[in-house]
């Protein structure tokens, strides 16, 4: 509608304005609205409506025939440009179109939807990637079942976009390898570790401190009750229960990932944190997308003092959503880093059969 009214309203001052007031400048801009919002074939349509509104006028007015031909000259050649910008703009949209479906299947490729149900556990996840065209980045989730419980892990490599897949990857590559057969997170986290550390190392020379990946690891028991937790410079996880949150930092806190921690600590030296998960509790792991987002002050969410997480969900979806839609409250749906959340609930003891 919009290049319909400029085109009406440059035909009318046109008509009506006083010399040497004209409506061609909106007779021009008429196409190009036309070309920018709308398909070939209506855009076509204005280009042609446009041309025979500035003859008619111009003839209707007594001009000359050269001011006449000047006037059409101008309005058929930025006509000829809007329809131009038109495919220009069409291209765009499907190379933009082809890259996202590209990105989304290696994201389900390197980043899989972990399972619904594990065990006695409920599981919900979620990610938004700072980079809304590519839709992928370098925060990274997994949820294993292993001789030793469930196991999962949720990560955040140093970047974002498609630089951080390759570091996505190898984490996960690594992650679902060794948690078969580590007897313990931390011997779990030794071995991650110096995969990581190789992958960095073939990847040529990378200034000191940032070829890293943090990450907490996440061992269920059988029956869900307890849950060990290692965490590796990682934002901490977060306990839900009846309505009230608790953060779960760790009591020594280890090096990220990648940083050579095979060579600086010993499998067994730093116990893992053991927390009780009570029926229908969960636990809420994120990524530092959620605590280090801000407001327009410069403020970073903490979930902690957020009434909207304190509340009763009835199961890890529901976190999900409220969570992620809570930062996007905080932040005005400005996004400055990757953002993952894994929800993981222990169901309700089944009633017993009398």
């Amino acid at each position: 509608m919009l290049a319909a009214l400029v085109l009406v309203v440059g035909v009318l001052l046109d008509r009506f304005a006083p010399q040497p007031y004209t409506g061609l400048p909106l007779l021009a801009a008429a196409p190009l609205i036309a070309g920018a919002t709308l398909s070939f074939r209506a855009a076509l349509v204005v280009v042609c409506l446009t041309c025979v509104a500035s003859v008619l006028v111009d003839v209707d007015r007594g001009r000359p025939a050269t001011p006449l031909i000047v006037d059409l000259a101008v309005v058929g050649v930025i006509g000829v440009l809007a329809l131009a910008v038109n495919r220009l703009i069409v291209r765009q949209g499907r190379d933009l179109a082809l890259a996202r479906k590209v990105a989304e299947r290696v994201q389900r490729a390197v980043l899989p939807e972990p399972p619904t149900n594990i065990g006695p556990l409920t599981v919900a996840a979620g990610y938004t990637a700072a980079q809304a065209e590519a839709r992928i980045g370098g925060d990274f989730f997994a949820v294993q079942e292993t001789p030793f419980g469930v196991r999962m892990i949720i990560g955040d490599v140093r970047g974002k976009g498609l630089a951080a897949v390759a570091a996505v990857s190898i984490a996960i590559g690594a992650f679902r390898q060794e948690a078969e057969y580590a007897p313990s997170l931390v011997t779990l986290g030794r071995r991650m570790d110096e995969a990581v550390t190789r992958h960095t190392a073939r990847s040529g020379p990378v200034p000191s401190m940032e070829g890293f990946i943090t990450a907490v690891l996440a061992e269920f028991s059988a029956d869900g009750a307890v849950v060990s937790l290692v965490n590796h410079g990682h934002p901490p996880p977060y306990l839900i229960h009846d309505g009230q949150l608790a953060r779960l930092d760790p009591a020594v806190p280890q090096l990220p990932l990648g940083l050579g921690l095979s060579d600086l600590t010993h499998a067994g030296s730093v116990p893992a944190d053991v927390v009780r998960l009570p029926p229908g509790a969960s636990l809420l792991l994120v990524t530092d997308g959620v605590t280090e987002a801000r407001d327009r002050r410069g403020a970073f969410y903490d979930p902690l003092a957020s009434e909207h997480m304190r509340r009763l969900f009835g199961d890890p979806d529901a976190v999900v959503d409220a969570l992620t839609e809570d930062v996007g409250h905080w932040t005005e749906g400005e996004r400055g880093d990757d953002m993952a959340i894994l929800v993981v609930t222990r169901c309700h003891r089944p009633p017993r059969v009398a």
